[in-house]
This record gives C-alpha cells, sequence and structure tokens, in this order.
C-alpha cells in the first residue's frame, strides 16, 4: 500500500486533460454558451462527436423517450434497439453483422480481436499481426496506442504489445515488405484525424485491398472520426471505390451520447462466437434509440447533400485565406467537414486566438488546427468561422512581420 503520510496535492479529477479555463452550461445547433453568457461557434464538436449540433430536437426526443422505458439490461437478454440499428447499419453499408461499444477505443478492440479470431477460426492462428500506418491514432488502450505507434503515447506505459508493424502511409512497397507469415491485415484509418488531417490516397487504399485479397488478409477501417456523414458521405469509404472486411465506428454516431460499432462481413466475423467478446453497457437501450435517431437523419441523401454543399463554401473560404496569408496557413487539408490547416505559426496559438475570437477549434498533429463543426451548419455560420479564422490570421501575420523588420533592422 503506498504511504498517505505526506500526500501528494492532486486534482478531484485525474489531471491527464490540459483543459482550457472555460466550462459551457448549454448548446444551440452549432452554439456553445459558457457559463459566463459569452457564446462560442463550436468547430470541434466534441472532437468530432456532435454530428446534429447541441440540443438537437429528434435526439432529445429519442433519449427522453427511451429514459421513460428502460435504461438498461445488460447484453444477457434480447435488446431490440440493437437489432434495429444493426439492421438500419448493415442496410446502408458493406457490412452483414454489428457489435455495439460504448466508444471508439473499444470499437477498435472489438475490429482488432476479430480480425486475430478470423484467422485462428481459419486454421492460422500465427496470423495476428496487423500493418498499420505512421502517424495514425486509434485510442488509448493498450492495444490501441500500440497501434498507433507513437511514442508520446506509449511512453511510459511499460513494453510495447506486440501484433502491430508500422509503416508509413501511402507508401504501398513498405507494405509489400511488410508481409509476412504473421500478417492478418491491415488497419488504417481513411484520413488521419490526430495525425493532422493526412489522407489516404484513393490509389493506396485500392492497393492495399488488393495486397489483403491476395493474401488472405483483412482490410479494417478505423472511421471512427471520419465517418458518420462527416466527409460528405455516410462513411469515408463509399467515396475510395473500395469496401473493407471490418470498421470501426464511434463519435458521431451518437451524437453526444457514447455510442461505438464494430462492422463487418460475415466471413470477417466468423470467429466471434458467443463468450470470445462482451461488453456489459455497450448497446444499450439509451444508446441505441439515440444512435438510430442520428443514423435517420445523417443517412438521408438532402443531408449528406448539404455536407458537402457548407464543405464546399467553407473549403473555397479556407483556401482564398492560405492564399492570402501563406505565413500562417500552409495549406487547407481533408474532406466534406472534416478539414485541417496545416499552419505555419504554432498550431496551438492559432487555436487560442481563435478561441479568444469565440471559434472553437482541435489543435492536432503536424502543426494543424482541425476544423470539425456540427454537419447541420449553415452558410452563414461557415461564412462566420472564414471570418473570425481571417481576423486571427491578419493579425499574426502583423505581429509575424513586424517580427521580421525588427530582427531586420538589428
Amino acid at each position: 500500500m503506498v504511504s498517505t503520510a505526506a500526500k501528494t496535492p492532486i486534482s478531484p479529477v485525474l489531471p491527464t486533460y490540459a483543459r482550457a479555463d472555460i466550462s459551457f452550461e448549454r448548446g444551440e445547433g452549432a452554439w456553445l454558451i459558457a457559463s459566463n453568457g459569452d457564446r462560442y461557434l463550436d468547430f470541434g464538436a466534441g472532437v468530432a462527436v456532435n454530428a446534429l449540433g447541441h440540443a438537437h430536437p429528434k435526439l432529445i426526443e429519442a433519449l427522453t423517450g427511451q429514459a421513460q422505458k428502460v435504461w438498461h439490461v445488460s447484453n444477457l437478454y434480447q435488446v431490440e434497439g440493437q437489432t434495429k440499428l444493426a439492421e438500419k447499419l448493415i442496410s446502408l453499408t458493406f457490412a452483414d453483422t454489428v457489435f455495439f461499444t460504448n466508444s471508439g477505443a473499444e470499437a477498435l478492440e472489438a475490429s482488432i480481436k476479430m480480425a486475430r479470431k478470423y484467422h485462428a477460426a481459419s486454421g492460422n492462428p500465427e496470423r495476428y499481426e496487423l500493418i498499420t500506418f505512421e502517424g495514425a491514432f486509434h485510442g488509448r488502450t493498450l492495444a490501441t496506442i500500440a497501434a498507433g505507434g507513437q511514442e508520446k503515447y506509449l511512453d511510459g506505459f511499460g513494453p510495447r504489445m506486440p501484433g502491430f508493424v508500422q509503416v508509413p502511409l501511402n507508401d504501398i512497397e513498405a507494405v509489400k515488405a511488410a508481409i509476412g507469415d504473421n500478417t492478418a491485415g491491415f488497419l488504417i484509418e481513411p484520413i488521419q484525424g490526430e495525425g493532422g488531417i493526412r489522407e489516404a490516397s484513393k490509389d493506396f487504399i485500392k492497393a492495399l485491398r488488393k495486397l489483403a485479397d491476395e493474401h488472405g488478409l483483412l482490410l479494417v477501417f478505423d472511421e471512427v472520426q471520419s465517418g458518420v456523414g462527416r466527409t460528405g458521405h455516410l462513411f469515408a469509404y463509399m467515396d475510395l471505390g473500395v469496401e473493407p472486411d471490418i470498421m470501426a465506428s464511434a463519435k458521431g454516431i451518437g451524437g453526444g451520447f457514447p455510442l461505438g460499432a464494430c462492422l463487418a462481413t460475415a466471413e470477417a466475423a466468423k470467429g466471434m462466437t458467443p463468450g470470445t467478446h462482451g461488453s456489459t453497457y455497450g448497446g444499450n437501450p439509451l444508446a441505441m434509440a439515440v444512435g438510430d435517431a442520428v443514423i435517420d437523419e445523417v443517412a438521408q441523401p438532402e443531408f449528406l447533400e448539404h455536407v458537402r454543399r457548407v464543405a464546399g463554401r467553407l473549403t473555397q473560404g479556407l483556401s482564398m485565406l492560405a492564399d492570402e496569408y501563406p505565413d500562417v496557413i500552409e495549406t487547407v487539408r481533408g474532406r466534406g467537414l472534416f478539414l485541417g490547416l496545416k499552419c505555419k505559426a504554432p498550431n496551438t496559438d492559432i487555436q487560442k486566438a481563435l478561441m479568444a475570437k469565440g471559434l472553437l477549434t482541435v489543435a492536432a498533429g503536424d502543426n494543424v488546427v482541425r476544423l470539425l463543426p456540427p454537419l447541420i451548419i449553415s452558410e452563414d455560420e461557415a461564412a462566420d468561422a472564414v471570418s473570425r479564422i481571417e481576423s486571427v490570421c491578419a493579425a499574426l501575420s502583423q505581429s509575424r512581420e513586424g517580427d521580421a523588420s525588427g530582427a531586420a533592422a538589428t
């Protein structure tokens, strides 16, 4: 037992987050209202979670309606909402079956276990390694930080969990060289979120699919952040001309309620028999009611067309800023409303400056500021965001010019 004779001061909430000094008491659509009454245009959406914004009436109706019936029964019994939402997802995607979780990391854990179990059930238990890609982020569990391979997340947690081999993104020759007797498949984000809105090219994804088919491997997609309408398609893979064998989804699928899902073909899931995996809370009636309402909204063709239209206007405006302020913004990355500003100035400085202007964003790797607004934003709100970003760019550009001229004078 650790001695408590001289207690080390610590926050009541474990201090693992570098939180901004602000809290929000309510939200309205794409806006958040702080406890002091200040309003913020939310281009973080809870890190791509609040797909339908804040206080969406259909989500409130779904949650409160289910809350008056039953909250939790466990997976010892049939849960009608699971069947309903699973059938809906199956009808809309490549999948034949769905396992429900509470988070993205859990959806990835299920996906990793499923890929390994598939080969064990096929008589090849030695095939347990997944080839993953540098810059990836798959979650915070021991397995998913090993899959991501980033030292900043691995440091201090002991030996890296085996079973993952990292190679550079979009380097198909490196992938071919990494395939061995223990390879089970490929795990990839079609667009890396935490890694800085870095896209896997269509040709690269198609080449992975071809290699998987040639070698009897599985193609596993992590669409935790890119899925559920974020790119202007229900899932990002739908614009790539390739279908995965397994796919992890979360974040937007619950619209703010904790929900994740592992989708798979019947063949990929053949090893997942009773007792091989489980979750106490996963797929609880509250989550299923909200997830069902989210999918009903986002899967509508007119909704996805709205995302693409607003995204086009937003991307155009951001590209003009990149042209006007090349000393601040290097380039604009991403698709749909899954966008990133590759910055010349430190991204955290820009993020803080934008917050001071009432615009919430999310920092990412590779010195990128992520723009992840609710998918229900209007064109006027997109223009409002561009205006706020422009004011920050102008101020930073003047500041950098002043620093440069001062340095030249000395």
